[in-house]
């Protein structure tokens, strides 16, 4: 008989769990700095955001910034409370886990030839996107959708040549009567 030593049972380091994608939602009075601001503590808690969109709200002092990054719960559990307590934030919201409606919109500039342009247009059309400018080598096309269902699109297209593109970067909305509320909205 031989004795076997066995490792001890690895603990769990809060802050260490394996990263994924999430979804905040942060309404921020619309002033100069704040993005900055919201940047700069992402920054330093290491943290490298996917995309940003920012827009004011139904009131022109008030901007909504849907931020997208990948991080494990815990680190951004901790960063969102930090958020929230920077100047001029009023709410910080993880929708990472609601159902919600999430798009983006992106311009693509594709190259397109005589030859090619039916091609690019029947892709265009199955993502039902839209052509917005036509010239004699590219067309510029309208998408909006799912961060992977632009990819998708961007992957096809790819194939004739992308001569330029801009995307939006993720904007959120959680489904059916739950909103973001915060203190002073509807006022």
């Amino acid at each position: 008989m031989t004795d076997q030593l066995t490792a001890p049972a690895s603990r769990s380091i809060p802050g260490t769990g394996a990263g994924h994608r999430h979804v905040l939602v942060a309404v921020v009075n619309n002033r100069p700095g704040v993005l900055n601001r919201v940047a700069s503590l992402m920054r330093a808690r290491n943290f490298n955001i996917d995309s940003l969109a920012v827009g004011h709200t139904d009131r022109p002092d008030v901007s909504r910034m849907t931020i997208t990054l990948h991080g494990d719960d815990v680190a951004v559990e901790q960063a969102a409370k930090q958020l929230y307590k920077l100047i001029d934030v009023l709410k910080v919201q993880d929708v990472t886990n609601e159902p919600r409606i999430e798009h983006e919109l992106a311009l693509i500039k594709v190259r397109a030839t005589n030859s090619t342009r039916a091609e690019v247009l029947k892709i265009v059309e199955l993502y039902k996107g839209r052509v917005v400018d036509v010239a004699a080598d590219s067309v510029i096309v309208e998408a909006t959708g799912t961060e992977d269902e632009i990819d998708a699109l961007v992957a096809l297209v790819g194939g004739f040549g992308i001569r330029e593109m801009v995307r939006t970067g993720t904007t959120v909305m959680v489904r059916g009567p739950q909103v973001v509320e915060y203190e002073g909205a509807g006022k």
